[in-house]
Protein backbone atom coordinates (compact mmCIF):
# COMPACT_ATOMS: atom_id res chain seq x y z
CA UNK A 1 0.00 0.00 0.00
CA UNK A 2 1.20 3.48 -0.86
CA UNK A 3 1.03 6.22 1.77
CA UNK A 4 0.42 9.67 0.29
CA UNK A 5 0.63 12.68 2.60
CA UNK A 6 -1.11 15.81 1.28
CA UNK A 7 0.34 18.65 3.37
CA UNK A 8 -1.05 22.19 3.45
CA UNK A 9 1.93 24.39 4.41
CA UNK A 10 -0.15 27.44 5.36
CA UNK A 11 -2.79 25.65 7.41
CA UNK A 12 -3.02 26.83 11.00
CA UNK A 13 -1.01 29.88 9.86
CA UNK A 14 1.87 27.53 8.97
CA UNK A 15 2.89 26.79 12.56
CA UNK A 16 2.79 22.97 12.38
CA UNK A 17 3.96 22.33 8.83
CA UNK A 18 7.67 21.70 9.48
CA UNK A 19 6.96 19.50 12.52
CA UNK A 20 4.47 17.46 10.49
CA UNK A 21 6.86 16.86 7.58
CA UNK A 22 9.72 15.92 9.90
CA UNK A 23 7.42 13.58 11.80
CA UNK A 24 6.31 11.84 8.62
CA UNK A 25 9.85 11.11 7.45
CA UNK A 26 10.98 9.96 10.89
CA UNK A 27 7.95 7.70 11.37
CA UNK A 28 8.22 6.10 7.94
CA UNK A 29 11.90 5.36 8.53
CA UNK A 30 11.23 3.89 11.98
CA UNK A 31 8.41 1.70 10.64
CA UNK A 32 10.44 0.56 7.64
CA UNK A 33 7.91 1.93 5.15
CA UNK A 34 9.46 3.03 1.87
CA UNK A 35 6.38 3.37 -0.33
CA UNK A 36 5.34 6.85 0.73
CA UNK A 37 5.26 10.36 -0.68
CA UNK A 38 4.82 13.85 0.74
CA UNK A 39 3.06 16.32 -1.52
CA UNK A 40 3.08 19.93 -0.31
CA UNK A 41 0.19 21.88 -1.82
CA UNK A 42 0.84 25.14 -3.64
CA UNK A 43 -2.67 26.37 -4.46
CA UNK A 44 -6.37 25.67 -3.82
CA UNK A 45 -7.46 22.32 -5.33
CA UNK A 46 -3.84 21.24 -5.77
CA UNK A 47 -4.32 18.58 -3.09
CA UNK A 48 -7.48 17.34 -4.78
CA UNK A 49 -5.91 17.15 -8.24
CA UNK A 50 -2.76 15.39 -7.04
CA UNK A 51 -4.56 12.89 -4.82
CA UNK A 52 -7.16 12.13 -7.50
CA UNK A 53 -4.43 11.38 -10.04
CA UNK A 54 -2.79 8.92 -7.63
CA UNK A 55 -6.07 7.31 -6.55
CA UNK A 56 -7.19 6.73 -10.13
CA UNK A 57 -4.13 4.59 -10.79
CA UNK A 58 -6.17 1.90 -9.04
CA UNK A 59 -3.52 0.75 -6.58
CA UNK A 60 -4.19 0.42 -2.85
CA UNK A 61 -3.47 3.84 -1.38
CA UNK A 62 -3.96 5.68 1.88
CA UNK A 63 -4.19 9.47 1.55
CA UNK A 64 -3.45 11.54 4.64
CA UNK A 65 -5.03 15.01 4.75
CA UNK A 66 -2.42 16.97 6.72
CA UNK A 67 -4.11 20.30 7.31
CA UNK A 68 -7.53 21.57 8.26
CA UNK A 69 -11.07 20.90 7.15
CA UNK A 70 -10.35 22.41 3.71
CA UNK A 71 -7.53 19.95 3.10
CA UNK A 72 -9.75 17.09 4.25
CA UNK A 73 -12.49 18.27 1.88
CA UNK A 74 -10.09 18.04 -1.08
CA UNK A 75 -8.80 14.60 -0.11
CA UNK A 76 -12.31 13.25 0.52
CA UNK A 77 -13.47 14.42 -2.90
CA UNK A 78 -10.46 12.79 -4.53
CA UNK A 79 -11.08 9.46 -2.77
CA UNK A 80 -14.89 9.31 -2.59
CA UNK A 81 -16.42 6.05 -3.85
CA UNK A 82 -13.01 4.53 -4.69
CA UNK A 83 -12.61 1.08 -3.12
CA UNK A 84 -8.82 1.23 -3.41
CA UNK A 85 -8.49 4.46 -1.42
CA UNK A 86 -8.43 5.15 2.31
CA UNK A 87 -8.46 8.57 3.98
CA UNK A 88 -6.76 9.68 7.18
CA UNK A 89 -6.87 13.16 8.73
CA UNK A 90 -3.77 14.57 10.44
CA UNK A 91 -4.96 17.78 12.17
CA UNK A 92 -2.96 20.94 11.53
CA UNK A 93 -5.83 23.43 11.16
CA UNK A 94 -7.50 25.83 13.55
CA UNK A 95 -10.82 23.98 13.43
CA UNK A 96 -10.47 20.35 12.31
CA UNK A 97 -14.12 19.85 13.17
CA UNK A 98 -14.69 16.45 11.64
CA UNK A 99 -12.01 14.62 13.62
CA UNK A 100 -13.46 15.82 16.93
CA UNK A 101 -15.36 12.51 16.90
CA UNK A 102 -12.00 10.82 17.52
CA UNK A 103 -10.92 13.06 20.40
CA UNK A 104 -8.90 16.21 21.04
CA UNK A 105 -6.90 17.13 17.95
CA UNK A 106 -3.80 17.71 20.08
CA UNK A 107 -3.85 14.00 20.88
CA UNK A 108 -4.14 13.04 17.20
CA UNK A 109 -0.82 14.42 15.96
CA UNK A 110 1.23 11.25 16.10
CA UNK A 111 1.82 10.02 12.55
CA UNK A 112 2.17 6.40 13.67
CA UNK A 113 -1.34 6.44 15.14
CA UNK A 114 -2.73 7.15 11.68
CA UNK A 115 -0.50 4.60 9.96
CA UNK A 116 -1.61 1.97 12.51
CA UNK A 117 -5.25 3.07 12.54
CA UNK A 118 -8.37 0.99 11.86
CA UNK A 119 -10.23 1.45 8.57
CA UNK A 120 -13.99 1.94 8.84
CA UNK A 121 -16.66 2.59 6.20
CA UNK A 122 -18.14 6.06 6.65
CA UNK A 123 -21.06 7.69 4.87
CA UNK A 124 -20.78 10.82 2.75
CA UNK A 125 -23.11 13.63 1.73
CA UNK A 126 -23.48 14.29 -2.00
CA UNK A 127 -24.37 17.73 -3.30
CA UNK A 128 -24.20 17.99 -7.07
CA UNK A 129 -20.69 16.89 -7.98
CA UNK A 130 -19.28 17.61 -4.50
CA UNK A 131 -18.94 15.33 -1.49
CA UNK A 132 -18.94 16.30 2.18
CA UNK A 133 -17.93 14.04 5.05
CA UNK A 134 -19.06 16.38 7.81
CA UNK A 135 -21.98 18.75 7.20
CA UNK A 136 -23.84 20.66 4.51
CA UNK A 137 -26.17 23.57 5.15
CA UNK A 138 -28.08 26.54 3.83
CA UNK A 139 -29.02 29.73 5.63
CA UNK A 140 -27.29 32.12 7.97
CA UNK A 141 -24.74 29.53 9.12
CA UNK A 142 -23.61 29.16 5.51
CA UNK A 143 -23.36 32.95 5.29
CA UNK A 144 -21.23 32.84 8.44
CA UNK A 145 -19.07 30.08 6.96
CA UNK A 146 -18.32 32.25 3.95
CA UNK A 147 -17.45 35.23 6.16
CA UNK A 148 -15.38 33.10 8.55
CA UNK A 149 -12.70 32.71 5.90
CA UNK A 150 -12.18 36.48 5.92
CA UNK A 151 -11.93 36.68 9.70
CA UNK A 152 -9.40 33.82 9.82
CA UNK A 153 -6.97 36.07 7.97
CA UNK A 154 -6.88 38.47 10.93
CA UNK A 155 -4.27 38.07 13.71
CA UNK A 156 -5.47 36.16 16.80
CA UNK A 157 -8.66 34.99 15.08
CA UNK A 158 -8.92 31.35 14.07
CA UNK A 159 -11.35 28.44 14.32
CA UNK A 160 -14.06 29.06 16.88
CA UNK A 161 -13.14 32.73 17.42
CA UNK A 162 -13.35 33.48 13.69
CA UNK A 163 -16.70 31.69 13.43
CA UNK A 164 -18.12 33.63 16.39
CA UNK A 165 -16.89 36.92 14.93
CA UNK A 166 -18.49 36.06 11.58
CA UNK A 167 -21.71 35.08 13.34
CA UNK A 168 -21.92 38.43 15.10
CA UNK A 169 -21.11 40.23 11.84
CA UNK A 170 -23.92 38.43 10.03
CA UNK A 171 -26.24 39.14 12.94
CA UNK A 172 -26.71 42.69 11.68
CA UNK A 173 -27.29 41.50 8.12
CA UNK A 174 -29.46 38.78 6.67
CA UNK A 175 -30.73 36.57 9.47
CA UNK A 176 -33.41 34.60 7.71
CA UNK A 177 -34.21 32.90 4.43
CA UNK A 178 -37.52 31.67 3.08
CA UNK A 179 -37.04 28.06 2.06
CA UNK A 180 -39.24 25.33 0.68
CA UNK A 181 -37.94 22.08 2.14
CA UNK A 182 -38.64 18.45 1.31
CA UNK A 183 -37.19 15.55 3.32
CA UNK A 184 -37.21 12.24 1.44
CA UNK A 185 -40.75 11.72 0.06
CA UNK A 186 -42.51 13.80 2.69
CA UNK A 187 -44.77 16.73 1.82
CA UNK A 188 -42.72 19.91 1.15
CA UNK A 189 -43.22 22.86 3.49
CA UNK A 190 -42.29 26.54 3.26
CA UNK A 191 -41.01 28.57 6.19
CA UNK A 192 -38.80 31.45 7.28
CA UNK A 193 -35.62 29.66 8.33
CA UNK A 194 -32.46 30.65 10.16
CA UNK A 195 -30.61 27.64 8.85
CA UNK A 196 -31.01 24.08 7.63
CA UNK A 197 -28.24 21.55 8.34
CA UNK A 198 -27.67 18.09 6.90
CA UNK A 199 -25.27 16.45 9.34
CA UNK A 200 -23.18 13.33 8.83
CA UNK A 201 -21.05 14.26 11.84
CA UNK A 202 -21.49 16.69 14.72
CA UNK A 203 -19.34 19.81 14.75
CA UNK A 204 -18.55 22.70 12.44
CA UNK A 205 -17.40 26.31 12.69
CA UNK A 206 -14.52 25.50 15.04
CA UNK A 207 -16.55 23.68 17.69
CA UNK A 208 -20.25 24.43 17.19
CA UNK A 209 -22.25 21.23 17.70
CA UNK A 210 -24.84 21.72 14.98
CA UNK A 211 -25.81 18.02 14.70
CA UNK A 212 -25.25 16.60 18.20
CA UNK A 213 -26.67 13.14 17.47
CA UNK A 214 -25.23 12.52 14.00
CA UNK A 215 -23.35 9.29 13.30
CA UNK A 216 -20.93 8.84 10.44
CA UNK A 217 -21.84 5.23 9.74
CA UNK A 218 -25.60 4.76 10.28
CA UNK A 219 -26.75 5.29 6.68
CA UNK A 220 -28.80 8.36 7.66
CA UNK A 221 -28.35 12.13 7.71
CA UNK A 222 -29.48 14.28 10.61
CA UNK A 223 -31.59 17.20 9.37
CA UNK A 224 -31.81 20.18 11.71
CA UNK A 225 -34.03 23.08 10.64
CA UNK A 226 -34.26 26.13 12.91
CA UNK A 227 -37.11 28.50 12.09
CA UNK A 228 -36.85 32.27 12.34
CA UNK A 229 -39.68 33.16 14.74
CA UNK A 230 -38.20 35.67 17.19
CA UNK A 231 -36.49 39.06 17.35
CA UNK A 232 -32.76 39.48 16.74
CA UNK A 233 -32.10 40.38 20.36
CA UNK A 234 -33.54 37.01 21.40
CA UNK A 235 -31.31 35.23 18.90
CA UNK A 236 -28.21 36.50 20.70
CA UNK A 237 -29.17 34.46 23.75
CA UNK A 238 -29.42 31.32 21.63
CA UNK A 239 -25.83 31.30 20.33
CA UNK A 240 -24.25 29.59 23.34
CA UNK A 241 -26.89 26.83 23.67
CA UNK A 242 -26.60 26.26 19.92
CA UNK A 243 -22.82 25.93 20.22
CA UNK A 244 -23.29 23.30 22.94
CA UNK A 245 -25.79 21.30 20.85
CA UNK A 246 -28.78 22.15 23.03
CA UNK A 247 -31.02 23.38 20.20
CA UNK A 248 -32.76 20.14 19.21
CA UNK A 249 -35.38 20.63 21.92
CA UNK A 250 -36.34 24.17 20.90
CA UNK A 251 -39.93 24.70 19.74
CA UNK A 252 -38.52 26.41 16.65
CA UNK A 253 -36.35 23.38 15.73
CA UNK A 254 -37.32 20.55 13.40
CA UNK A 255 -35.11 17.49 13.83
CA UNK A 256 -35.48 14.48 11.54
CA UNK A 257 -33.32 11.72 10.11
CA UNK A 258 -33.47 10.68 6.48
CA UNK A 259 -31.67 10.03 3.22
CA UNK A 260 -32.19 13.23 1.28
CA UNK A 261 -33.24 16.84 1.67
CA UNK A 262 -34.16 19.24 -1.13
CA UNK A 263 -34.12 22.99 -0.43
CA UNK A 264 -35.48 25.72 -2.68
CA UNK A 265 -34.94 29.41 -1.93
CA UNK A 266 -36.96 32.38 -3.16
CA UNK A 267 -33.68 34.21 -3.85
CA UNK A 268 -30.02 33.18 -3.93
CA UNK A 269 -28.92 31.92 -0.50
CA UNK A 270 -25.61 30.71 0.87
CA UNK A 271 -24.89 26.98 0.62
CA UNK A 272 -22.12 25.32 2.60
CA UNK A 273 -20.52 21.98 1.66
CA UNK A 274 -17.89 21.21 4.31
CA UNK A 275 -16.75 24.82 4.33
CA UNK A 276 -16.95 25.40 0.58
CA UNK A 277 -19.62 28.02 -0.06
CA UNK A 278 -21.70 29.17 -3.00
CA UNK A 279 -24.98 31.02 -3.60
CA UNK A 280 -27.83 28.99 -5.08
CA UNK A 281 -31.61 28.97 -5.35
CA UNK A 282 -31.93 25.22 -4.84
CA UNK A 283 -29.86 22.24 -3.82
CA UNK A 284 -30.10 18.63 -2.71
CA UNK A 285 -28.08 16.99 0.05
CA UNK A 286 -28.25 13.18 0.00
CA UNK A 287 -26.55 10.29 1.74
CA UNK A 288 -23.95 8.10 0.06
CA UNK A 289 -23.86 5.06 2.31
CA UNK A 290 -20.36 3.72 2.99
CA UNK A 291 -19.01 6.18 0.46
CA UNK A 292 -15.50 6.35 1.87
CA UNK A 293 -12.98 4.26 3.82
CA UNK A 294 -11.74 6.31 6.76
CA UNK A 295 -8.86 5.63 9.14
CA UNK A 296 -9.67 5.82 12.85
CA UNK A 297 -6.41 6.72 14.65
CA UNK A 298 -4.99 3.97 16.87
CA UNK A 299 -4.91 6.32 19.87
CA UNK A 300 -8.66 7.01 19.71
CA UNK A 301 -11.31 5.11 21.68
CA UNK A 302 -13.82 5.68 18.85
CA UNK A 303 -13.98 2.02 17.79
CA UNK A 304 -14.62 0.94 21.37
CA UNK A 305 -17.38 3.53 21.69
CA UNK A 306 -18.94 2.29 18.45
CA UNK A 307 -18.82 -1.27 19.75
CA UNK A 308 -20.55 -0.20 22.97
CA UNK A 309 -23.05 2.07 21.19
CA UNK A 310 -21.65 4.99 23.14
CA UNK A 311 -20.49 7.35 20.40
Amino acid sequence: MKHLFIVNPVCGKGISYERCSDGIVKTMEEMGITDYEIHVTTAPRDGYEYAKKEVEKGEHIRVYACGGDGTLYEVVNACACHENAEVAAFPLGSGNDFIRIFGDKKDLRNVADHVNGTVMDFDLIKCGDQYAINQCSMGVDAEVCAKQADFKKLPLLSGEAAYTAALLYCFIGRMKSRFTIQIDDEEPFTSDVLFCVAGNSRWYGGGYMAAPKALTYDGLLDFIIVKKDCLRIKLLTLIDPYKKGQHLGWDRTIFKRGKKIHITSEKPAAMNVDGETDYVTECTFEIVEKGIKFVVPACSDFMERVKNNNV
